[in-house]
């Protein structure tokens, strides 16, 4: 079978630049985007997988060929190949992306085998909040970390690039608040339970009962759904999540940053609801408050003293990120309803509020380093000139 012209096209362009190189290489404009959009690509099949995995938990018992595992897969392949390519030919980063790169890559391959292993010593993992699971997390960041500066320092000056880097970073905002998923399915779970009906299959449901010795009850669903102190979900959401929109908005430069970084997840995760739920999945509470909390983050920056922009910035955004989730989880019981589906999206877990202080000391602490290294290191993106071929003068005769 001859290979497609197009293909024949694409591997004569590609091909010249398979050469070894050290990062920092000057690259061609046309090769930059080549890669950084092969980037966007990985991670939006690695997204899909995982917004649809969750719910797939919630709904079946565990399969390591299960579709939504399939999917982010395909998508940490690609994420591979670019991470080969990268380090084998030096193009599209400098040596700290590169290193960021090489270093999540390397982290999630080892998570991977050793989460598979401890579903096969431990069965049924019951939490997104597990030690295995989080070294996945943890590859990931740093994965998108090292695209984002790569970006970031290489993407010259325009729209696309302004885009692209908010795209990156939304990216990163979802992997970071990834975990928080289990309680935002979790409380919808258990109140579908608490109105007589359930979205998990039987098997699942027995599974995790004989797991936790106990019959299938409320006791041992409250224990499948919401199996972390109720701390956890808003401090985690202030501190990592928020901290997110505010390195978002000082690498963007631009107002508005942080709240369309924040409303394009959180827009995902809105159309990825009707998506999930018409086709028999679980639903899941919607994270809006961090829409809100992004907006606050961008008026924090009229503040143009760093110092004092961190304190009452991340009093503020605490403050109100704390009461919009109180404001969601009030209408928690009246969208609830008796029949499978008919939950709303404007749910929350539940809210330890004597949590908040913690949570903006940590905010601020996070913010403040935030401002250190985009600020002091002075980190600019640099200034990349097109790759123009060398011109060889004709031969005197």
């Amino acid at each position: 079978m001859k290979a497609p012209a197009s293909f024949k096209k694409a591997a004569a362009w590609a091909l010249p630049y398979w050469t070894r190189g050290e990062a920092g290489r000057e690259t061609p404009q046309d090769l930059f985007r080549v890669l950084y959009f092969g980037w966007l690509a990985a991670f939006t099949l690695k997204v899909l997988g995982s917004a649809w995995d969750v719910s797939w938990h919630f709904k079946w018992l565990r399969d390591d060929l299960a579709p939504p595992h399939l999917l982010n897969s395909a998508g940490t392949a690609l994420a591979v190949a670019l991470t080969v390519i990268h380090g084998y030919t030096g193009y599209g980063v400098d040596k700290a992306a590169l290193r960021l790169i090489q270093w999540g890559t390397g982290i999630f391959l080892v998570a991977v085998p050793l989460d598979l292993i401890n579903h096969r010593v431990n069965g049924l993992d019951i939490t997104s909040w597990s030690p295995s699971h989080i070294m996945l997390y943890v590859g990931t960041l740093f994965m998108i970390a090292g695209v984002v500066r790569g970006w970031f320092m290489g993407a010259p000056p325009g729209r696309e690039r302004v885009v692209v880097l908010g795209a990156f970073l939304a990216f990163f905002l979802e992997n970071v608040h990834f975990p928080e998923q289990h309680q935002e399915y979790g409380i919808l779970s258990l109140g579908a339970w608490d109105n007589h009906a359930t979205y998990a299959e039987q098997i699942l449901l027995q599974f995790a009962a004989d797991q936790m010795g106990r019959p299938i009850d409320r006791i041992m669903m409250a224990g499948f759904t919401l199996p972390v102190p109720d701390f956890l979900y808003p401090v985690y959401a202030v501190v990592a999540g928020l901290s997110v929109l505010v390195a978002a908005r000082l690498l963007i430069g631009r107002f508005g940053a942080a709240t369309l970084v924040a409303a394009g997840y959180v827009g995902f995760r809105a159309a990825m609801w009707p998506l999930l739920t018409f086709t028999g999945f679980p639903p899941s509470a919607v994270p809006f408050f961090l829409v809100v909390a992004g907006l606050l983050v961008d008026l924090a920056f009229l503040v143009r003293m760093p110092l004092l922009r961190a304190v009452l910035g991340a009093a503020v955004v605490t403050a109100v990120a704390y009461g919009t989730l109180a404001a969601q989880s009030a209408v928690m019981g009246p969208v609830y309803g008796a029949i499978k589906g008919q939950e709303g999206l404007l749910g929350a877990p539940p809210l330890a509020t004597s949590s908040a202080g913690w949570a903006g000391l940590g905010l601020l602490a996070a913010w403040l380093a935030i401002e250190l290294v985009v600020g002091r290191r002075q980190l600019r993106p640099r200034t990349i000139e097109p790759s123009v071929p060398p011109v060889t003068a004709p031969a005197t005769p």
